[in-house]
């Protein structure tokens, strides 16, 4: 593990940056960043590799030209929709750096890259790190899928927003769908019983109250919620999707029985109505035994950095989800506070950016 810090290229990583959160990557249209940053890598010296993931789409991999290696670095590139596109791009005042994606996760990419690239350049590319940048994380993980199809590296550093906070652990995620169906009928005729909008609150209302009252460390969120526009009348129609997140050691197996059971009890006593509930996406949480050669190489690098060492599981859903399910140990670890992922004044500290890429400087050379 090098010492040095003089192969960072600072102002090579900030130009890194701004381009890469000008250049407008929302998940489903990653391409335009996919061709910069291949070229990019490519006149760094590095021999990138496209992984196709569908006609227009592909993962960037870097593979380093000794022995299979053990660590890799994994950021995705895609980001949400802008908010306003006219003032997504890249801003700096002072140490904060502002743009859509620049917390979720451009500036841990950036860092990665970075990292990767002075990594390289040191050691010929004598590394034990590989470098993984894939699309598709916000939506529905079809680069992280393609990703395992090909390879299998038993530790994966992802760049998700932990305010440099090492997660050994991820939350579970639940994704649900519901839907519930009528008939349309005139406003002032809409009987409660009848209505497909009615009906929806009433299970939501109750599936959030037990969760408040009985799964107290759970976070829900109504993603989306909507019903068909159709004037002075009730709707036949309305749709809802949440968002549960389960702290590691809850069996979501429970959480799913629960649910079922409120909703069979919920759509039992209607009539005219068809209520149902989807689990369209199931992901457990883990935690990885603070032990092992790699954990202890990143506490002294903490120590070296002069780091706090507080391990917490992340509380969100990423790629690591899909990752561990895939037999990987994926530890959490990047710049950027997941508070700011996805608000419209996104923003991340230049400063927090610098010392991720001293950290993933050190952890490319570990042997």
């Amino acid at each position: 593990m090098s010492k040095e810090k003089n192969q960072i290229d600072l102002k090579r990583l900030k130009r890194l940056l701004r381009h890469m959160i000008d250049i407008y990557s929302p998940s489903g249209k990653e391409e335009d960043l996919l061709d910069y940053l291949y070229a990019y890598l490519q006149r760094q010296g590095l021999p990138a590799l496209r992984q196709r993931v569908d006609d227009n789409r592909y993962n960037l991999i870097v593979m380093p030209v000794t022995a299979e290696p053990q660590i890799l670095l994994m950021g995705h590139l895609d980001t949400v929709a802008a908010y306003e596109y006219t003032h997504s791009g890249f801003q700096i005042k002072g140490d904060v750096i502002s743009g859509l994606g620049a917390a979720d996760m451009k500036g841990g990419c950036a860092a990665m890259i970075e990292a990767y690239v002075a990594a390289w350049q040191n050691t010929s590319g004598k590394l034990s790190a590989a470098l993984a940048l894939v699309v598709g994380e916000e939506e529905n993980a079809d680069g992280a899928a393609k990703f395992v199809e090909q390879y299998n590296i038993p530790w994966v550093i992802i760049g998700e927003p932990t305010d440099l906070q090492p997660c050994l652990g991820s939350y579970g995620y639940l994704e649900v769908q519901f839907l519930s169906e009528g008939r349309r009928m005139h406003a002032s005729m809409a009987n409660r019983g009848e209505s497909a909008v009615h009906a929806l609150l009433l299970l939501l209302t109750n599936i959030i109250s037990y969760l408040e009252v009985k799964r107290t460390d759970v976070v829900v969120n109504i993603r989306d919620l909507e019903s068909m526009r159709v004037g002075f009348a009730a709707p036949e129609r309305c749709e809802a999707w949440l968002d549960i997140h389960v702290p590691p050691g809850i069996p979501l197996e429970s959480i799913v029985a629960e649910l079922d059971e409120l909703s069979c009890i919920a759509t039992s006593s209607q009539n005219a109505l068809k209520t149902t509930m989807r689990f369209s996406s199931i992901f457990s949480g883990y935690s990885l035994a603070e032990t092992g050669p790699l954990i202890k190489t990143l506490k002294k690098i903490y120590k070296q950095h002069s780091l706090a060492w507080n391990p917490a599981p992340f509380p969100s859903h990423s790629d690591a989800n899909f990752l561990w399910k895939s037999g990987f140990r994926p530890i959490i670890l990047g710049p950027g506070s997941l508070e700011q992922a996805h608000t419209p004044d996104e923003s991340i500290s230049l400063s927090q950016i610098i010392s991720a890429t001293e950290l993933y400087f050190d952890l490319c050379l570990y042997s």
